[in-house]
């Protein structure tokens, strides 16, 4: 929904209420003045925007940046490429200015800012070049001497510069020269070379520089112009079609002295001040007028007699300046302000020395005129009038930036200037034009403006001039403009623009309207309550003198359009969600219709597998005891895949369950081949898993199973106890015998009791095993040593006793007989020592009595009987009696 309210309208409608407060210019001044301190700098005056300057840290200079930046960010090739100096003192153009540094300018970085900028618009690295070249030359211009020969005339004296220029500049350097000292006269046909004096050298040289400058300018800004053009010419878009133009306008100049330039600059603010009131004051009343609103006209100071004084034909001060300038004679500054006396002297607002009354006259010099501009009066020196209108450029030395090879160059000087014989249009001649066409540019345009006002003459911040501020807001017109908008109306639009936005307010004009917009406008007002001195019906246009009248029907509007929104949006939303849903409800639909085809193929398909499944089933069943065929192959097949499923869920975990499904008959060979690759595979995995160590005591204990098992009564008591390396520690063994040993390790240490051959009286002793022989110790002293190889066999009873008999070689003189020793982990060191000494095979198992070989010549006999309690005595026979309890476990 577009806006009727364009954002001048809005600026206009809203600062209304701003002028309300302002009754009187006393209360406008007031007003600045608080936004001044509150440095809130601007105010609203419908269209046109106050602004007061601060001056917070400001700093005026007049300085060419270009100058400046070049030489302070120019690569030191580029500068010695151009045949600059860092310096700008050297440069007589710069130091004019008086303001070669200033703080608050960073040069360096603002080079880096131009070539970037110049890069975006599109500008080659020869354009660079020539450009750079051309800015170049001018502080070369300005830096070239002349001296004076004989006859008083002018020569190049800076040679350097001079060869600097004609390399930069791209010409002939005699012509060149010729053309700086010489100028061509044409006369009757006839071409003429007039030597210069040094005060006409210097003034075609600053000429040159001037018009070398301000042609490239030109060129740059059409240059620039070009680039943000649109590209694309077959399509236009807004791009290309909309342009927003900001006008910097000059600041009306009053100074101490003031010359021709202020006179143009002063001129121009008079002929924008002129534009102003055209477009603002008096295009305010003439609307109300051809609306037919009753108006009572505001009366306001028009300025058009003063720019008529300017630029008046035949009249004006331009004219008669151009017209001292052309006449033939001695013309000078003094004859130009005669003239102005002689033709303008009736004017009311021009004034001179010999026009003035005796009080004026102390204020005026003899060669002075003054104006009364509408910003107040201003008086000029005429002194210098003729020399800057007449700013030419000798023709031979436009005929020398012709043939310039610089292509900038080339395009700012045109050939065709040269076959134009008409004298060239003066310097205010051509700001006049200028100034014309601009004008006519903004008349074609909708402008905004804004007014700058000083708050001070001395520029210093926080100083609030009123009585310079007073004399601003006076001939700036900004009172004339602040009544013309308290008497007016706030907001005025067209008919149709006006019904369009606020129809939705009025049940009958809602949502159209079938007759005339005026008429709907009407009934519109009627609805909202709309006094009579709130607004007036015009011709095309409805006014509105109040805001808060337009506020209420925009509030009014705002509350409608949300109104309408949320039925808009209703509407939308269950129309939007319906659709959704039937979109939804079909999907669902088809989604569920091939769903449930396809789940009833499917049942159907399994129904059909079934029966044929269990109609083979049941064939294979009757002919299951048939060689195989392919009536009962499914069935066989099914029987056996059923036994492996099966089978694989109830496979042995161990090596100790036995358990294994029951094969159908034709699988049993199968079956059997199956178990043993099972035992096999679980018997291997068991073997990967185990330890060394551990397969070393399952080692020992098969070992003690081989021999004991269902032989010895207290065997099944050592089955679940593990074997121990040994069961005495390094401690508890004497250092003497470890030393006595040397370097045999001891493989096994047991505590054990010795039996005496004779008396058999029990002696504590220790049993050690080293990898050669059975060694028995008392305490610190090895007692007696069996090398493996005397040791001829072990003897044990099948008793539940721990006794056992060393035998060894009768022969063996070292030996004094066989060992008999008891030991309380019988089983354990038993197995060990048949290990270590390899005599597994050479333990005996007796029942009744163990003959042993007591000394030489006598044997000793060991009785054994099976009792309640374990019992060891001497016998009165002189045989060593045991009486051992029997254990069921055999």
């Amino acid at each position: 929904m577009e806006s009727a309210l364009t954002a001048r309208d809005r600026v206009g409608v809203q600062d209304f209420v701003l002028l309300e407060n302002f009754t009187s210019e006393a209360a406008f001044i007031e007003n600045l003045r608080r936004r001044f301190r509150e440095n809130l700098i601007y105010t609203y005056i419908g269209p046109v925007l106050v602004s007061v300057n601060p001056y917070r840290d400001l700093q005026i200079y007049t300085r060419q940046h270009i100058f400046y930046q070049l030489l302070e960010g120019g690569e030191e090739e580029t500068l010695r490429r151009l045949g600059l100096e860092r310096n700008p003192q050297t440069y007589l153009y710069l130091v004019k200015g008086q303001c070669a540094k200033v703080s608050s300018i960073n040069d360096k970085n603002d080079w880096k800012v131009v070539r970037k900028a110049l890069t975006v618009i599109n500008f080659t690295e020869d354009e660079v070049e020539d450009l750079l070249s051309i800015v170049a030359s001018v502080l070369h211009l300005g830096n070239l001497h002349f001296a004076a020969d004989e006859e008083s005339n002018a020569q190049v004296t800076s040679e350097n510069q001079f060869k600097y220029l004609t390399r930069l500049l791209g010409v002939d350097g005699s012509t060149f020269r010729e053309a700086l000292t010489h100028r061509k006269i044409i006369a009757k046909g006839e071409e003429l070379l007039s030597p210069l004096n040094l005060e006409q050298a210097a003034y075609a040289r600053d000429a040159l520089a001037k018009a070398v400058y301000s042609r490239t300018f030109t060129w740059l800004v059409g240059k620039i112009n070009r680039s943000l053009a649109s590209q694309d010419a077959q399509s236009p878009s807004w791009r290309s079609t909309t342009v927003l133009g900001l006008l910097d306008i000059y600041g009306f100049e009053v100074f101490q002295h003031n010359s021709f330039e202020q006179f143009c600059i002063n001129y121009c603010n008079e002929k924008l001040q002129q534009l102003f009131i055209e477009l603002t004051l008096k295009s305010e009343q003439e609307e109300y007028e051809a609306e037919g609103i009753a108006w009572e006209p505001v009366q306001y100071f028009n300025n058009k007699i003063i720019c008529d004084l300017v630029e008046e034909k035949f009249k004006g001060i331009i004219s008669i300046l151009d017209e001292e300038c052309l006449r033939p004679g001695e013309a000078t500054d003094l004859t130009f302000l005669e003239k102005l006396e002689d033709t303008i002297k009736h004017h009311p607002h021009f004034l001179t020395h010999k026009l003035a009354d005796q009080r004026t006259r102390k204020s005026l010099g003899r060669g002075e005129f003054r104006l009364l501009h509408y910003a107040g009066e201003v008086t000029y020196s005429v002194t210098g009038f003729l020399d800057k209108n007449n700013d030419l450029l000798f023709r031979n030395l436009k005929e020398t930036m012709c043939s310039s090879e610089n292509p900038i160059m080339s395009q700012c000087f045109d050939r065709s200037e040269l076959s134009d014989k008409k004298r060239p249009e003066t310097v205010a001649t051509q700001f006049k034009m200028s100034l014309l066409q601009l004008v006519e540019i903004l008349q074609s345009k909708e402008p905004a403006y804004i007014r700058c006002i000083k708050p001070n003459d001395a520029k210093q911040p926080g100083r609030f001039d009123e009585v310079l501020i007073r004399h601003q807001v006076k001939y700036l017109g900004l009172m004339e403009n602040l009544r013309v908008r308290r008497a007016g109306f706030a907001y005025r639009r067209k008919y149709e623009a006006f019904l369009q936005r606020y129809k939705s307010l009025c049940p009958e004009t809602w949502p159209t309207w079938a007759g005339r917009p005026q008429d709907g406008v009407a009934v519109l007002v009627r609805h909202l309550g709309y006094k009579p001195e709130e607004y007036k019906m015009g011709r095309t246009k409805i006014f509105i003198r109040f805001p808060k009248t337009l506020f209420a029907t925009e509030d009014a509007l705002e509350v409608r359009r949300q109104s309408l929104a949320t039925k808009i949006q209703a509407s939308w939303r269950g129309f939007h969600w319906r659709q959704k849903f039937l979109r939804v409800k079909r999907s669902a639909i088809c989604i569920q219709s091939w769903w449930r085809g396809t789940l009833g193929r499917r049942k159907a398909a399994k129904r059909k597998w079934a029966a044929q499944t269990i109609r083979r089933l049941i064939r294979g069943f009757i002919l299951r005891h048939a060689p195989r065929c392919p009536e009962n192959a499914f069935f066989l097949d099914h029987v056996r895949t059923s036994f492996l499923l099966n089978l694989r869920r109830q496979l042995p975990r161990n090596v100790l369950d036995t358990s294994w499904p029951t094969p159908p008959p034709a699988l049993r060979e199968a079956s059997e081949l199956l178990r043993e690759l099972c035992m096999k595979n679980m018997v291997w995995k068991y073997c990967r898993s185990i330890s060394p160590e551990w397969k070393q005591q399952l080692h020992q204990k098969a070992v003690a199973s081989e021999i004991f098992k269902g032989k010895k009564d207290n065997y099944p008591q050592s089955v679940p106890r593990l074997f121990i390396s040994t069961r005495l520690g390094a401690d508890e063994i004497s250092p003497k015998v470890l030393q006595a040993l040397g370097t045999e390790p001891i493989q096994y240490a047991v505590p054990v009791v010795k039996y005496d051959r004779k008396g058999y009286k029990p002696r504590p002793r220790q049993l050690l095993l080293t990898p050669n022989a059975v060694v028995i110790v008392e305490d610190a002293k090895v007692k007696q040593r069996i090398d493996y190889t005397n040791l001829t066999g072990i003897s044990v009873s099948s008793l539940s006793d721990s006794l056992f008999v060393l035998h060894v070689q009768r022969e063996d003189n070292k030996q004094k007989g066989d060992v008999v020793l008891q030991s309380d982990h019988v089983i354990e060191t038993l197995t060990k020592t048949a290990l270590s000494a390899d005599r597994v095979n050479n333990i005996n198992i007796n029942q009744g009595s163990i003959t042993f070989a007591g000394g030489p010549g006598r044997d000793g006999i060991i009785d054994f009987t099976p009792g309640s309690e374990l019992l060891i005595t001497k016998a009165k026979n002189g045989h060593l009696a045991v009486v051992a309890p029997r254990l069921n476990s055999r």
